[in-house]
């Protein structure tokens, strides 16, 4: 987890959640390379998560707040795995999803599940923190595409791109 640094303790859980979702997705998907949602994985990776020391400074209230809000993201991923799929293969010209890091392809299933799903989330606040997240597990450059392929989506979606849906 990346949130070991002195400013852990005041972590966003949407973003500890998202770190989570992230983590357990690139397992899942190491281990299983399946889009189904196998329980006692996700069970598996929840004991590994609270055995960490990663997140021994963290507040106990952002960790069960972040673990619902990661199990929200993990289970509508899977569950529009092909859709979300669909839409990184239109907008990452000239990239097909096998070719990208799994770091990389992961932190896109997250911002674009959000951004076709999520409505309380503004499109533009899913995209900073796919980028964030990128350059914190990925790479700058990785941050940079991922922003592209994210701005893209963005700019064709139904809704307003700074406004939640309340």
């Amino acid at each position: 987890m990346a949130t070991t640094n002195n400013n852990s303790n005041n972590i966003h859980y949407k973003r500890l959640g998202r770190e989570f979702a992230l983590q357990f997705l690139f397992q899942h998907e190491v281990l299983e390379n399946k889009e189904d949602l196998n329980s006692d994985n996700l069970h598996i990776f929840w004991q590994q998560v609270s055995d960490s020391e990663d997140v021994t400074s963290v507040d106990q209230k952002n960790i069960r707040k972040g673990q619902n809000f990661a199990k929200k993201l993990i289970t509508g991923i899977l569950e529009n795995f092909k859709v979300i799929n669909d839409k990184i293969a239109e907008y990452s010209i000239d990239w097909s999803i096998d070719r990208m890091a799994i770091i990389d392809r992961n932190v896109l299933r997250l911002a674009i599940f959000e951004m076709l799903f999520m409505d309380d989330i503004p499109p533009i606040v899913s995209i900073d923190e796919a980028v964030t997240i990128a350059k914190e597990f990925s790479s700058a450059k990785a941050a940079t595409f991922i922003n592209g392929v994210l701005n893209s989506i963005k700019d064709n979606l139904d809704r307003p791109p700074r406004e939640a849906n309340k």
